[in-house]
């Protein structure tokens, strides 16, 4: 029963096929090319990724930060495909524009960019660029960008959010801080190795130098140590230190001022009151060192052993 019902079916199918329009043969030929086209698509957007992605190595390999003008910009960041993160720091390092906040942040992005590019972690999932004003003038004026130094995040896929421009004004340009926020968009953790500096613990060093020799030399009479005025101008300099926010500025690494580049004001107060510029440190600790030393003359006025007579004789007014 199973053997003669096969050649039926197959005579069936034949009518089928007999029956099948003439017009859908045009219909599946276009749907076959159109698969190709497709297919043939993909594998061109598969080899422009790939080239990009080996160019951008090939620079990584020679620097950690890869300038960039208007058309690699374009090619790079804007146009598809992109599988990468680039972190790109908007500024004006060239002399005339006198940035010297510019300066200040790409030290640090350098150090950031070469911790990054010398770890066990450096794919081809993240990279580092520039783009200098006077290379990108542009791009400046594509993103409607008016201030620098700027740090931005382009992900792989999408636009850039809010969250993708680094606060700099609030946080600070340090590297570490610059690391944790690229950890919270790129979910990569970048360990930051700062170049040995010397200079503090030869400073330590040549303090305690004077420190020992000064104690060498009055070692036949050490009464200054029990000096309390002594120790009381010290402790004042650490508190004046501590309250004016030295602590915070070393943490932080705030620019010292901010020069606007448009009208080339330069301000020295912060406008927010969560950051603060090293220079409003500065005016904080001549004013409270004013202020005390104010107060101590008049202690010393009303404690001194001059005229008594007239302090007795002065009255208010």
């Amino acid at each position: 029963m199973g053997a003669r019902g096969a050649p039926s079916r197959r005579r069936q199918a034949g009518r089928r096929l007999r029956y099948l329009p003439t017009g859908s043969f045009p219909f599946l030929l276009l749907l076959l090319l159109l698969c190709i086209q497709l297919g043939g698509g993909q594998k061109k957007k598969e080899n422009l990724l790939a080239e990009k992605v080996e160019q951008l190595m090939e620079w990584s390999s020679r620097r950690s930060i890869f300038r960039m003008n208007g058309d690699k910009f374009r090619k790079f960041i804007k146009a598809p495909p992109r599988n990468y993160s680039m972190i790109v720091m908007f500024t004006a390092l060239q002399p005339q524009r006198q940035c010297s906040v510019c300066r200040q942040a790409n030290e640090e992005y350098q150090i950031l960019a070469n911790s990054w590019r010398y770890s066990s972690a450096f794919c081809n999932k993240l990279f580092f660029s520039m783009v200098d004003y006077d290379e990108g003038t542009d791009v400046f004026q594509q993103l409607n960008m008016n201030s620098a130094p700027t740090f931005m995040h382009f992900p792989p896929k999408g636009r850039p959010k809010r969250a993708d421009t680094f606060d700099l004004q609030r946080i600070g340009f340090a590297a570490e801080q610059l690391a944790k926020w690229i950890a919270d968009r790129t979910d990569v953790h970048i360990r930051v190795f700062r170049p040995p500096n010397y200079s503090g613990t030869i400073a330590l060093a040549l303090l305690v130098s004077l420190v020992g020799g000064l104690l060498y030399l009055r070692r036949n009479n050490l009464e200054f140590i029990y000096n309390k005025t002594g120790w009381a101008m010290v402790s004042l300099c650490i508190v004046f230190a501590m309250t004016s926010g030295q602590m915070w500025n070393h943490i932080r690494g705030p620019p010292y001022a901010h020069k606007n580049p448009h009208n080339g004001q330069v301000s020295y107060i912060h406008g927010s009151s969560q950051a603060q510029f090293v220079a409003e440190s500065h005016i904080i600790l001549v004013l409270n060192a004013a202020i005390t030393m104010g107060m101590v003359l008049l202690n010393e006025a009303a404690t001194s052993k001059g005229d008594v007579g007239k302090r007795r004789n002065w009255k208010c007014p």
